[in-house]
């Protein structure tokens, strides 16, 4: 693979949907959660981007409580015509309290939260809006009603929902069209499979994984998150990322290496190759969102949008995802596969 700039191909963003690079961008790690940051690296990354032809951008507010909206601001203010911009509300915290976390879903907060990120991004419409985690306490018909308020106020382009069940997605697209649903998949997480991708296939909705590479345990570099990630990187937190788990799903990734090497490729390529694939296997648009500080990098995650594993390779990768040692999370209660069983 070489690093040559060739803009990768595009597709629709759910029925009516913007028409957007088949591969995103997640912006989360170019400014938080993931250690410290080289902001004119970053920087040069984010330019990469529109060269490359990923022209979906995605941000919540809660990504460093509103300073990665911020950091992105200069970027979407130079590309403003030339990308797809998506942010995300639902899970509030607070600058002043680091202990302090609230998912919040109800039609006061919504309003106050689209608000905030106009003003922290400095548009006047966002492309792409997405509920980032449900509180099921709260109606869908209210919080789905108020999303669908913004984009008839002008406020918002599109509707997303993040981390939903099939029925909840359902639900919610019959108050209002939904473009895309984004969760967590990957060949370490797969559990999205059973219900939420055969619904959004069935209704015209894209499918947008985060962390399709396992978080980055799927690149093959990781082995002990003690030793490989820095203390203010919140992977230390994860199960799958520490002790024995990090040693057994290490292993697992064999027949990526196999793979990879037969084709002259990283394994991270493969493995994104893999939930690029992920849409001609279930008749949907999937664009996944992977991150990254380094321009090499993004241009190398780019160029997997142009790799079709055969079904020998496919058979190799199927079983890992059963075999994954813990969770994505240590509270899983805010997934969609905590209510979908």
């Amino acid at each position: 693979m070489n690093n040559v700039i060739e803009p990768i191909r595009s597709v629709e963003l759910g029925t009516a949907g913007p028409l957007v690079g088949v591969q995103g961008f997640g912006a989360m790690g170019i400014s938080a959660a993931y250690g410290p940051t080289d902001a004119a690296a970053a920087r040069a990354t984010l330019d990469a981007t529109v060269e490359a032809g990923v022209t979906l951008i995605d941000t919540a507010d809660m990504y460093g409580v509103g300073a990665n909206e911020e950091f992105l601001a200069p970027f979407v203010a130079a590309h403003r015509d030339e990308i797809t911009l998506a942010t995300k509300f639902g899970i509030e915290y607070r600058a002043d309290d680091p202990n302090y976390r609230a998912i919040r879903n109800d039609r006061a907060y919504i309003r106050k939260a689209v608000e905030a990120s106009l003003r922290r991004l400095q548009v006047e419409v966002i492309d792409l809006y997405y509920m980032h985690r449900r509180d099921p306490a709260i109606p869908l018909s209210e919080s789905v009603g108020a999303m669908a308020e913004l984009v008839r106020e002008g406020k918002v382009r599109h509707l997303g929902l993040s981390e939903v069940t099939g029925a909840e997605l359902r639900e919610a697209h019959d108050v209002h069209p939904i473009a895309a649903v984004q969760t967590e998949w990957s060949l370490f997480s797969r559990d999205v499979e059973r219900h939420v991708v055969g619904v959004a296939a069935e209704l015209g909705v894209a499918f947008v994984p985060y962390s399709p590479l396992g978080r980055g345990f799927l690149t093959g570099t990781f082995t002990d998150a003690g030793k490989d990630l820095s203390n203010s990187d919140f992977r230390q937190l994860l199960p799958r990322f520490t002790g024995d788990n990090a040693e057994a799903n290490a292993a697992l990734l064999a027949p990526l290496h196999k793979i990879a090497a037969d084709r002259g490729a990283t394994t991270a390529q493969i493995a994104l190759a893999w939930v690029q694939q992920r849409a001609q296997v279930h008749g949907l648009a999937v664009v996944p969102i992977p991150g990254t500080r380094k321009r090499s990098r993004l241009l190398e995650n780019a160029a997997v949008t142009r790799i079709t594993l055969t079904t020998e390779e496919l058979a190799l990768l199927e079983p890992i995802a059963s075999r994954v040692a813990g969770d994505r999370y240590a509270d899983m209660s805010l997934t969609s596969a905590a209510r979908e069983g």
